[in-house]
């Protein structure tokens, strides 16, 4: 909370119980879990970090996403310009 402040961010939190008021972040975080986070035993939290910044590359650059017309997300700015 004290680097939100420094950086003259607020924080707004969603009502105890009510998961619903932050949809978006609640979908990625069982997205993420039942994706790869419930498929592999860790040993090291370097292990887990790589396996997420993998995990992360492939959903933005090589996954369609119905949301953009079907499009991987790294081609969406590449057809704004």
């Amino acid at each position: 909370m004290e680097w939100a402040e420094h950086k003259g961010i607020a924080l707004a939190h969603i009502q105890p119980g009510k998961p619903q008021q932050n949809a978006y972040v609640e979908r990625y975080n069982r997205r993420v879990r039942h994706e790869w986070l419930d498929l592999h035993i860790f040993a090291t939290l370097d292990e887990v970090q790589q396996v997420a910044t993998e995990w992360l590359w492939s959903y933005n650059n090589e996954r369609p996403n119905m949301g953009n017309g079907g499009m991987i997300p790294a081609q969406k700015p590449r057809m704004a310009a």
